[in-house]
């Protein structure tokens, strides 16, 4: 296979295997780990010499960061369906993924590390409710945003709606009732078929994960 996703389920890679099921791609899952034994190894760091995940090989090229995968993909596979086919919902669907990436992905990383995650005992609940405190505000503005329409760039899902609802998956499992259009729309995005294929590797790859590793990442991530 050309395409080939490097990176356990339970990272960002989740974001680039749900893109590839939504695509209908075939694809190749290589389950790198974080750490010295996984994305820092030489032959790990002559793909992307962060030594982050997740990381995309299709033939000769590779690309890093989970939500310039999506829309790489998004727009070979699927141009003026999945990826917006005008420069105004084109800028759109960046908008949102930035926003995601600069809005919430932390907070809900540290809520889901403080809420579900780290075993009971070893949770922070201060930084678990100060989480939910940055996140009002964004949310506000995501709940705002789909109160007239079922997703963000109108009646169709398109990869900006991906971008996001990856991004906030976690957030399923919060109380969002206060935010009934966020809510709605989540469901909706993470019970597409490709979504729960890809939600399917996520929540096999948590189990699996042994809780020491659990506890590097929020180290590592100062979470």
């Amino acid at each position: 296979m050309s395409l080939r996703i490097y990176g356990v389920a339970r990272t960002r890679a989740f974001r680039a295997l749900w893109i590839a099921e939504e695509l209908g791609l075939a694809y190749e899952h290589v389950p790198v780990e974080i750490g010295d034994a996984g994305a820092r190894t030489p032959e790990f760091l002559a793909l992307n010499p962060n030594g982050r995940l997740p990381v995309v090989s299709d033939g000769d090229f590779v690309v890093s960061e989970s939500l310039a995968i999506t829309l790489y993909l998004a727009k070979k596979h699927s141009f003026g369906k999945l990826y917006p086919g005008s420069l105004e919902d084109e800028a759109r669907a960046w908008q949102w993924s930035f926003w995601a990436v600069a809005e919430v992905d932390r907070g809900v990383n540290i809520w889901s590390l403080h809420a579900v995650r780290l075993p009971s005992h070893e949770r922070n609940a201060a930084l678990r409710d100060e989480a939910l405190k940055v996140l009002a505000a964004p949310f506000k503005v995501l709940d705002a945003a789909l109160a007239q329409n079922p997703y963000l760039l109108g009646r169709e899902f398109t990869v900006a709606d991906l971008n996001v609802a990856a991004v906030i998956s976690r957030a399923a499992a919060m109380d969002l009732s206060a935010r009934p259009s966020l809510k709605a729309w989540l469901t909706r995005c993470l019970d597409r078929p490709a979504a729960r294929m890809a939600l399917a590797l996520k929540t096999k790859s948590d189990e699996a994960t042994p809780v020491e590793v659990t506890r590097r990442i929020a180290r590592i991530n100062r979470l």
